[in-house]
């Protein structure tokens, strides 16, 4: 499926008017900066210029491309594939109207005409796909920057918003994939193409039901083996059940089943979107962590939120050996605690955090430090990022910056030197607990 997400050429049918689907979607082609051939097809021919660029619009494809994106109406698919399929490898069926509205016999057509062209398909009923690597921006839903998190998506919707928070949360993403009703091409064969995906370092996964067990299972044993595997399942209840077979057209499964796969392959399972990233920054930093944690701040309150948070995810509290504590008092002032958490009080600059950084990860009973920063007005965020950033230390580092203007500057340092901030002393603990989670992962 490589074609798909590494194309060197493209062909996008539909109308080409501004505002329809189709030119939405060749702007964000052009503009996303693919440097393969692209070729805007209607039956009405014509010229269209799109992000300064004139293009001529081809009345039927006469050249083979890797990849047609498809955004005309349902009932014309059918013939359009059995048309164009000895001229392309794959195509991407944005159009609606088939399983997810009832029409089951168009979409039997739809596979039919397809594989007896040999032409893979994704959808229908689906957003696109992005090859990030290969600049290839295939899909309506907002561009993202390179990096390592393919991102799988039931819900075309769903994905836009993820795509879209992604970028707020600084993730960078190798691919993207929206597959809809997934009448061919389905999540276990995404799962297995970017198990194998070298641009890919994390698979997140938003599912809702399955077409086949065995093969979804197959594929996560697979994947599992050989990257990190987030999973954000929707359709857990029976109402979340109902709705996903009738947003999909497939079937949510029971939930018992699932879990017990996820578990059972070490797959992560998370709740919400936000967890979903969380899980994504910490795999894209840290090979591995452990149970016991170091918390060091400058704010008492927000130390508490985090012991609490990390005891209740079954991590502990780590015991600081006496010379961690000893060397901790030559340096510290005395109305700073040096029991975990460490507590560097509302003056700590960059020297203090720094050197208790330092000091606590060569302890032998600290696996994994968080270090929490509530700036007061007189030190600049910056200067905390900076001791972070050059602190010593050779175990997983889990940054909580808050909030608001105050940590802006400190967070873009931080993100410049690829550490990822997490916006509460909870999501930063839970971020730990995924660390933790990823050690039994055998990569």
């Amino acid at each position: 499926m490589r074609f798909f997400f590494y194309p060197t050429s493209v062909a996008v049918f539909g109308s080409f008017k501004k505002g329809a689907i189709a030119y939405e979607i060749l702007k964000n082609i052009v503009e996303g900066g693919f440097e393969g051939q692209i070729i805007p097809v209607n039956p009405k021919g014509g010229e269209i210029e799109v992000a300064g660029i004139n293009f001529k619009v081809d009345e039927k494809l006469e050249k083979n491309v890797d990849v047609a994106i498809i955004a005309i109406p349902a009932r014309f698919v059918p013939s359009l594939i059995e048309e164009i399929g000895d001229k392309i490898k794959g195509a991407v069926v944005i159009s609606a109207g088939f399983s997810e509205v009832g029409n089951l016999a168009l979409e039997k057509e739809l596979v039919e005409k397809a594989r007896e062209k040999g032409v893979k398909i994704i959808g229908p009923n689906c957003a696109g796909i992005f090859g990030v690597h290969a600049n290839f921006f295939g899909s309506f839903e907002v561009r993202v920057k390179k990096g390592g998190l393919a991102l799988i998506s039931q819900s075309g919707a769903f994905g836009g918003a993820a795509l879209a928070m992604g970028n707020e949360e600084g993730i960078g993403f190798s691919a993207f994939v929206s597959y809809g009703n997934a009448a061919d091409l389905t999540e276990s064969d995404f799962l297995k193409y970017f198990a194998d995906d070298k641009n890919t370092k994390v698979i997140a996964l938003y599912i809702e039901g399955v077409k086949d067990g065995r093969k979804f299972i197959e594929a996560l044993r697979y994947a599992t083996s050989k990257k990190p595997v987030i999973i954000l399942k929707a359709g857990k209840s029976k109402s979340g059940s109902k709705a996903a077979q009738s947003h999909t057209g497939s079937l949510a499964g029971s939930y018992e089943i699932y879990k017990a796969a996820l578990q059972q392959f070490g797959a992560i399972e998370v709740e919400e979107m936000e967890e979903l990233f969380d899980a994504a920054k910490v795999f894209e930093m840290y090979e591995k962590g452990g149970k016991k944690v170091a918390i060091i701040t400058n704010s008492g309150g927000p130390g508490v939120l985090a012991t609490d948070k990390v005891e209740r995810l079954g991590l502990k509290i780590a015991k600081l050996t006496d010379n961690t504590i000893n060397e901790l008092r030559e340096f510290l002032p005395p109305q700073c605690s040096v029991k975990n958490p460490i507590d560097l009080i509302a003056d700590a600059d960059y020297e203090r955090y720094k050197q208790t950084i330092e000091v606590v990860c060569k302890d032998e009973n600290v696996d994994t430090l968080l270090v929490i920063c509530v700036p007061p007005i007189f030190i600049p965020s910056e200067e905390i990022a900076r001791a972070i950033i050059d602190a010593k230390c050779n175990k997983p580092v889990i940054v909580n910056f808050m909030a608001g203007e105050l940590v802006r500057e400190g967070i873009k340092v931080l993100e410049e030197c690829g550490i990822k901030n997490f916006p509460t002393p909870e999501r930063a603990a839970k971020a730990l607990h995924w660390l933790n989670l990823r050690k039994d992962f055998n990569e």
